[in-house]
């Protein structure tokens, strides 16, 4: 059986990481959605509230687990026995961060591999941050965001 992990920060999840998720599943047997949590950023919703989203939006594929891990990747692929990771491509822009990263994991663990899936053209534009942005300002976030995250948005900003 094949497993793969999906990370990122999924803050909150999209339209747009469903459908890797989705197209991640015609290649992999199991997909874990490992939401990293970066010190770096500061986050609109909490690690719980995120990952309740992530598990309602995936529900329909029982062969999704959703995690968090606030440590390296490889690290947790290691304690998982897992050492694949998909990542969606959306322009030259991503490449050239997400390089970077497969590199560095190759360094720490030589037998992990990076498979990436280009990002469905409808959603080439589609970033958590702009979700974030639009839903604050009180904009429609209707077709960028599963509606349990809709939902979520509108409780937090009041329209969304």
């Amino acid at each position: 059986m094949s497993t793969a992990l999906y990370p990122g920060s999924f803050d909150p999840i999209t339209l747009g990481h469903l459908n890797i998720i989705e197209r991640a599943l015609d290649i992999f047997d199991r997909l874990i959605v490992v939401m990293a949590i970066n010190p770096q950023k500061t986050p609109m919703f909490t690690v719980e509230e995120n990952l309740s989203m992530i598990r309602e939006a995936t529900a329909r594929w029982p062969q999704v687990e959703a995690d968090h891990t606030s440590g390296l990747l490889v690290d947790y692929g290691k304690q998982r026995g897992v050492s694949i990771s998909v990542r969606g491509l959306r322009a030259v822009t991503d490449f050239e961060a997400e390089l970077t990263m497969a590199l560095t994991n190759r360094r720490l663990w030589p037998d992990f591999e990076s498979v990436y899936l280009m990002t469905a053209p409808e959603y080439l534009f589609l970033r958590s941050s702009t979700v974030r942005e639009v839903a604050a300002m009180g904009g429609d976030v209707a077709g960028m965001v599963p509606a349990c995250v809709e939902d979520r948005l509108r409780d937090r900003f009041g329209s969304a």
